[in-house]
């Protein structure tokens, strides 16, 4: 009797054992056989200040054509960089041109304090040739730093000699430099399936300079490029969103009210932007944290007009000069030069932008039935923190696992998780089932 119950409970146990094999890699109603990925510094593999080897190799079309070869896709090929020091485009221009790869070592403050921070190494055009040979062209990563929608199409973005339009990356690898552009280059390959990410340079381009001298692309012009790049493939493909403002610790890492003053500095401060004039508490200076200083022309209910201090609804850029706040007072006697500041009346700008491009993706996802990405949402997941093969990741400068050393783009382990998004996405459209990227050897912020 025993005998028999258990050799009933031993089949029924091991005839309703779950299947826990993964299925078959496929590619499903999608033709991977030739891929092509088109899009801005993102796509690119841009990290830690420039754009280098090891980025490159691990970019999320690196990253994804990987897994595309499972199901029969073919392989693509990059114009690599030459080494891993890289090549960077300084946004502080009047400084310097270029600077290498960014670095995590211990460096010394102007009040003589030692801590980790990323070291960025500049160096003059002259040293930059390396770098800027060009590499020919049959490549299928079309990706440029850098590079706006209205770049896609435009044959002077590759032109080996400066112009207004030109841009040295893309100067590289064009197939004809003056007349190719990067979506007739991507044309050429006659690719099966593409990858898009556009947008982002439009908007982050005006939001990374503070505003300032800069403009956004209207969504309405947005739309009309990205009907003309989708229809210029033809085929089937992936596209991907925005994600927001505050999803980058390029903008939220520097405390808008890091400014901390003592009685004697605050009686000061007080005296130099009020005078003698009654002021409220909620705009004068107090002992402790205050916001630091901005001009306003907005503002018109200082006693000073023009001037007020930041509020949480403005943001510090990760550029701005560090040393000048900590040792020579910068926003607080003198106040925070535009470029390093996104104001609140800007941030509405670039949210309401974000906010436009993203239902136009969204709307062209459907019209052209393409895999859509949600990078919007899945940043702010970032933002609150995820996990991934049991270790934590979140937007926290350096320490958060996800961003490089240049606080906006992600590192390498980052662009894989952006990556294995790009595969959800294709296959829920397209019935695939491409494996996900589980890249061991991406790495994260090297410390010394």
């Amino acid at each position: 009797m025993y005998r028999k119950i258990f050799f009933v409970f031993f089949v029924f146990a091991f005839s309703c054992k779950p299947n826990l094999k993964n299925p078959k890699p496929s590619s499903g109603s999608v033709n991977l056989s030739k891929f092509v990925a088109i899009g801005g510094t993102f796509m690119a593999g841009y990290q830690d200040w420039s754009l280098n080897k090891a980025g490159q190799t691990y970019s999320i079309p690196a990253l994804l054509s990987t897994e595309f070869q499972k199901t029969g896709g073919g392989s693509l090929n990059q114009p690599l960089m030459p080494d891993n020091f890289g090549l960077g485009l300084d946004s502080k221009y009047w400084e310097n041109v270029y600077f290498k790869t960014a670095t995590l070592n211990f460096a010394t403050d102007c009040k003589g304090v030692s801590s980790l921070m990323p070291i960025v190494n500049s160096f003059p055009y002259s040293s930059a040739s390396t770098y800027l040979s060009h590499q020919g062209g049959g490549f299928q990563n079309l990706s440029v730093p850098y590079a706006k929608i209205s770049d896609y199409n435009n044959s002077a973005l590759g032109n080996t000699v400066f112009s207004v339009n030109a841009n040295p990356y893309y100067a590289r690898f064009s197939s004809n430099p003056g007349t190719s552009t990067m979506l007739s280059d991507a044309k050429a390959q006659q690719p099966t399936f593409f990858a898009l990410w556009a947008g982002m340079e439009d908007i982050y381009d005006y939001a990374s300079n503070g505003g300032y001298g800069k403009t956004i692309l209207s969504s309405s012009l947005f739309s009309t490029k990205l009907d003309s790049v989708i229809q210029n493939f033809g085929i089937k493909g992936v596209i991907a969103n925005i994600p927001d403002l505050a999803s980058f610790p390029f903008y939220t890492t520097i405390p808008y009210n890091g400014m901390t003053i003592s009685r004697r500095l605050k009686d000061s401060l007080n005296m130099l932007y009020f005078g003698d004039s009654l002021y409220s508490k909620n705009k004068a200076f107090h002992v402790g944290n205050n916001g630091f200083m901005i001009a306003d022309q907005q503002d018109t209910s200082h006693p000073i007009n023009g001037y007020r201090h930041l509020t949480n609804r403005d943001y510090i850029l990760l550029t701005v000069p560090l040393d000048s706040m900590k040792c020579h007072y910068l926003g607080a006697f003198s106040v925070l030069p535009d470029r390093y500041v996104l104001d609140s009346a800007e941030v509405v700008v670039v949210e309401q932008a974000i906010a436009n491009y993203n239902t136009v993706i969204t709307a062209k996802a459907q019209q052209y039935n393409l895999a859509l990405v949600d990078m919007n949402s899945y940043f702010k997941n970032v933002s609150s923190g995820i996990k991934w093969n049991g270790v934590n990741f979140n937007a926290q400068f350096v320490s958060g696992g996800f961003f490089s050393l240049d606080g906006y783009c992600p590192n390498q382990i980052g662009y894989s998780l952006i990556a294995n998004e790009f595969i959800k996405a294709i296959n829920t459209k397209y019935q695939s089932s491409i494996p996900w990227v589980n890249c061991t050897e991406c790495s994260g912020v090297k410390f010394p």
